[in-house]
């Protein structure tokens, strides 16, 4: 099994700043792409970035120029910087992993981080 914890979250002003981690622990061989999820109240969960185990990146259009994921491969840990935030920004946020757990076996699984609250808010 695998775990991913989140924290970071909470309550800003528009304009403001948040950076939320997620770190992975339990049976990893290897995490592929690690992606960073949202999902606003009545609304369905959205994608917002993603990183693969190469560094490749991609954002949503909305997150685009604001937003910036990195992680860090030897602590199993994905960090979303979020800038200049908006009242729009506002959902929980979620991590997901899409692991790997032995080198003997082809077979991939995706866990979810618990959820981190992010509002923005003047």
């Amino acid at each position: 099994q695998v775990q991913l914890v989140e924290s970071g979250g909470g309550l800003v002003q528009p304009g403001g700043s948040l950076r939320l981690s997620c770190a992975a622990s339990g049976s990893i061989f290897k995490i592929y792409t690690l992606a960073w999820y949202r999902q606003a109240p009545g609304q369905e969960r959205d994608l917002v970035a993603t990183v693969t185990d190469d560094g490749s990146i991609n954002y949503s259009d909305s997150v685009k120029g604001r937003f910036t994921i990195s992680r860090d491969n030897a602590k199993n840990t994905v960090w979303l910087q979020m800038n200049r935030l908006k009242p729009e920004d506002t959902a929980v946020y979620y991590c997901n992993a899409q692991v790997s757990g032995s080198r003997w076996s082809r077979t991939v699984y995706y866990y979810w981080g618990q959820g981190t609250q992010v509002t923005v808010s003047s």
